[in-house]
């Protein structure tokens, strides 16, 4: 039963960040589609929210891990 816990839990932590990035790709694609001139500022904003994206989801396989590690 512990093992399902943390499976489900591990699957919550890293479902957001991945559809927040997903979501970012995406709307990325269509601002530069729209508008080419704009990459480099779409190219930073894309990257910082991707970077905190991923930093939310380490830090919650982090505390997955001291929660139910051994």
């Amino acid at each position: 039963m512990k093992t399902l816990a943390v499976i489900l839990i591990m699957l919550i932590s890293t479902l957001g960040p991945s559809a927040v990035i997903a979501m970012v790709g995406y709307a990325s694609v269509r601002a530069l589609g729209r508008n080419p001139s704009a990459a480099p500022k779409i190219l930073l904003s894309m990257i910082l929210a991707f970077v905190f994206a991923e930093s939310i989801a380490i830090i919650g396989l982090l505390i997955v891990y001291n929660l139910f590690g051994a």
